[in-house]
């Protein structure tokens, strides 16, 4: 879990209310504790714990040649435009994304598929507890943003949804 991601959670916890939250992964241990003496001011304590683990190797990354990467960029303001037609389904909370309802069912939707305003899309998983994301708009499927059982912090994009 990296800074970003904690510095999410803290204001998602923040947010929701809670007075403290207690996240135990394989790796990591996090307490967050929020506490007020009065409504104007508010403190966070974070506390982590590293837990011992076996090293893991990490590949070195790729670089790209300037070239590709000149085209790359071109080619995201291209799709950009043609993105804006659609309307974007975010991540309302924190947690691992999976497209599945357990691992030996089919998928929620695919791309193409047809779907209207309470339709279950996927399931996002924070702290234990799946919480079924549905759609508050009608229309079809046009791109799956997030690889399955990959992590999501709030308000990040998940499907584009074309709503002609």
């Amino acid at each position: 879990m990296d800074i970003k991601e904690i510095q999410s959670l803290i204001r998602f916890v923040a947010k929701s209310g809670a007075s403290e939250v207690k996240l135990e992964m394989e790796d990591i241990k996090i307490t967050i504790k929020t506490g007020s003496s009065d409504s104007s001011s508010e403190t966070t304590y974070v506390q982590q714990i590293p837990v011992a683990q076996a090293p893991l190797a990490h590949a070195a990354p790729v670089q790209a040649s300037a070239p590709a990467q000149e085209a790359a960029s071109s080619g995201s303001e291209e799709k950009k435009d043609d993105d804006s037609k659609y309307i974007t389904i975010k991540s309302p909370i924190i947690g691992t994304f999976y497209r599945k309802p357990a691992p030996d069912k089919d998928p929620f939707v695919e791309v193409g598929s047809t779907i209207s305003q309470g339709d279950v899309l996927c399931v996002i998983e924070a702290m234990k507890l799946f919480n079924d994301i549905e759609s508050e708009v009608s229309g079809k499927i046009v791109k799956i943003l997030v690889e399955d059982s990959s992590p999501v912090e709030f308000d990040q994009p998940l499907f584009l949804v074309d709503p002609s």
